[in-house]
């Protein structure tokens, strides 16, 4: 055969097969980087919002004098970060006050505006307060006996906490929140803990 006839030659059906499975290994390899970057993505987003709940019902637990029943411990710990805890009346210095520990956030986004919705225990019922905040600025607020339209398909966070007496020294309290992604959004399912000390 001539050189010249070598050179017309193209590929031969090996090397194409050949050529045809890298490219197709590459391909899902590809694919299977970016599916593992968006489930990355989606979790920090999700672990980020699931931190912010926590670190708002510290602010919370915070605001609260030493003296009132929502923050007040003698000794030993109130609340569990395993199940829902509600005390059926703490009194603390004279005051007497019904207190849960826990609760749920909600956040939909419905008709361009973001709606959070808290829901707390409310005797034998829940309660359900929704602040929606509009593009044009504006927020509203309602309080209702029953879930929301807003709150179907929302994110729904899950908080629970306890208040320890004298730890990790005498004289203080340490508060810790735990919150948990109730949405199969991701796996595994998010949980952020956080304390705090204080008097």
């Amino acid at each position: 055969m001539s050189p010249h006839n070598r050179m017309n030659h193209g590929f031969t059906l090996v090397e194409v097969l050949v050529a045809v499975l890298v490219f197709g290994v590459g391909m899902v390899m590809l694919g299977s980087l970016a599916t593992l970057s968006l489930n990355g993505t989606a979790s920090s987003r999700y672990r980020g919002m699931a931190t912010t709940f926590a670190s708002e019902k510290l602010e919370d637990l915070n605001r609260w004098p030493t003296w009132d029943p929502h923050v007040c411990v003698s000794s030993g710990t109130v609340g569990s970060l395993s199940s829902d805890s509600q005390t059926a009346s703490v009194t603390c210095n004279g005051i007497s006050a019904t207190v849960d520990y826990y609760d749920d956030v909600a956040i939909s986004n419905s008709s361009g505006q973001v709606c959070e919705t808290l829901s707390s225990p409310n005797g034998a019922s829940q309660l359900y307060t929704s602040t929606c905040h509009t593009p044009a600025g504006a927020t509203t607020t309602s309080t209702s006996s029953t879930a929301n339209a807003i709150d179907v398909g929302a994110l729904s966070f899950h908080r629970r906490w306890t208040i320890e007496a004298n730890q990790p020294v005498t004289g203080v309290k340490r508060v810790t929140v735990l919150v948990t992604l109730q949405n199969g959004y991701v796996n595994p399912p998010i949980t952020v803990q956080q304390s705090m000390v204080r008097p």
